[in-house]
């Protein structure tokens, strides 16, 4: 009996503290930051909504909300799934777009459909970088939650019934519709913290960074001849923040690290395989569709196919495209160039 006991009471803490290792050791979801969603007082009631959008507040309250959902096929294989509004809830949308949203202001680094941007301006800012780190987010628009909508409204001052209003016309099923008007502006608008965080990662590391819409690029410059910093590091499993020593050749990996935490505190997640690409110099490096080696351009390979197809067309053979369809690649060409051009000279 004096055995059992002793032995039980040698075994019982292993077991106890094997049992608390493991609960430690268990990877734990990271802090949100929530959104908050408390009203604020004396917040802009509906007349002043309506008034600003010029219409009545019962059009407001009871447009239909109704949206048309489809499939188009991604260049990268699988499928994007679009919401589209009707005529009616349309319509109300770009007035919202026009007469509410386009007034507010985003993040210098958010250069998806922003006025004044483009992918050209998206791409010029990471030109002759050592190294581009390029990262996409998974279903960004539909993991842009109607209560971080909810949060944004109440800070820029709209009160609840506002508030209520212009989630039910600018979210469908709990987040930002892929189709509506409203939803790439509203993106940006509430994420401007984010994009915030993510650029002040960017210039303590010496790097650029742009996000248009769901592509994030990071470009780094004389990589080599950083010198390593210090900087705070979070243990995945525990979350314990411990101090950590930033070396210039692991710039790009505490990026992707952190970068990948920053997201995850807003509820969003990286692709962390097939669409997280990492560019030398040596190598072709693009951004959002351009290279960016020297300048930005189309890539060679399509400059070389669009030749072809120009030749062919003149010289009566079969060719991959129409000629009213070449015309409209040319165009974008000549785009791509007067843009850049634009921006090299200011």
């Amino acid at each position: 009996m004096g055995q059992e006991i002793f032995f039980l009471a040698i075994i019982i803490p292993i077991i106890l503290f094997m049992i608390t290792m493991k609960i430690l050791d268990k990877p734990r979801k990271p802090k949100l930051r929530l959104p908050n969603l408390t009203p604020p007082e004396n917040g802009r009631p509906t007349g002043e909504l309506a008034r600003r959008l010029g219409c009545g507040v019962d059009i407001l309250a009871t447009t239909p909300i109704n949206y048309r959902q489809f499939a188009i096929e991604k260049r990268s294989g699988g499928h994007r799934y679009i919401q589209a509004p009707d005529a009616s809830l349309k319509k109300i949308q770009r007035t919202i777009l026009k007469r509410l949203l386009n007034k507010l202001p985003t993040h210098p680094a958010a250069t998806g459909f922003a006025k004044g941007h483009s992918i050209v301006s998206n791409a010029f800012p990471h030109i002759d970088a050592d190294v581009i780190l390029r990262m996409d987010i998974k279903t960004f628009f539909r993991s842009t939650t109607e209560n971080r909508l909810r949060s944004y409204l109440y800070v820029i001052g709209w009160d609840q019934e506002s508030t209520d209003i212009l989630i039910r016309l600018c979210t469908y099923h709990g987040s930002l519709p892929q189709g509506a008007p409203t939803s790439p502006r509203l993106s940006n608008l509430i994420n401007y913290e984010l994009d915030a965080r993510l650029d002040g990662w960017a210039k303590k590391v010496g790097a650029v960074y742009t996000r248009y819409a769901d592509d994030i690029t990071f470009s780094f410059y004389d990589i080599d001849c950083i010198a390593p910093f210090e900087a705070v590091a979070q243990n995945p499993k525990t979350l314990e923040k411990v101090p950590q020593t930033i070396q210039g050749n692991n710039l790009v990996a505490s990026t992707i690290q952190m970068t990948k935490k920053i997201l995850a505190e807003y509820e969003y997640d990286l692709h962390m395989k097939r669409k997280l690409n990492i560019r030398r110099r040596h190598q072709q490096q693009k951004v959002t569709g351009l290279v960016v080696n020297k300048c930005v351009a189309l890539p060679r390979k399509t400059r070389r196919w669009l030749r072809s197809v120009e030749h062919h067309l003149e010289t009566g053979k079969a060719a991959s495209l129409t000629p009213q369809q070449l015309q409209g690649w040319q165009a974008f060409e000549k785009m791509v160039k007067e843009q850049t051009d634009f921006l090299t000279s200011k």
